[in-house]
């Protein structure tokens, strides 16, 4: 699987983005057996888990950090997945990856998933 984010950009902190993934080259497995998620890293910080979603589009986790203000939602038949978010702050800036993953049920660690994509800049000014 090929994943290519997009949608990021510079945005004052309040403000909304919404970012997507497009999934390609899906082989072996239909797009709806992917468990997929957002990651984000950080200026000098470790990539860490954003949010996931199961494969009809339930359930999804969220990180506390981002409970409340984004929203992940996927479109199988598009084979998408979007990242809402909503009232972002300076520390929201990152670069945000997605991810799938074959096995079943959203994990958090990154080593739980198989497939990454090349990342999209989030940038919050204040």
């Amino acid at each position: 699987v090929q994943l290519q984010a997009s949608g990021g950009g510079l945005v004052q902190a309040g403000n909304s983005l919404r970012l997507s993934c497009a999934a390609s080259r899906v082989s072996g497995r239909t797009f709806d057996n992917y468990v997929m998620a957002w990651f984000r890293q950080g200026p000098g910080k470790e990539r860490e888990f954003v949010a996931g979603i199961g494969w009809r589009g339930s359930p999804t986790f969220y990180d506390d950090s981002v409970n409340g203000r984004f929203v992940i939602s996927r479109d199988n038949a598009k084979e998408m997945v979007y990242l809402q978010m909503a009232r972002l702050k300076v520390e929201d800036t990152a670069v945000y990856y997605c991810a799938a993953r074959e096995g079943v049920g959203v994990r958090r660690p990154t080593g739980e998933y198989d497939f990454w994509g090349q990342g999209t800049q989030v940038t919050v000014s204040s």
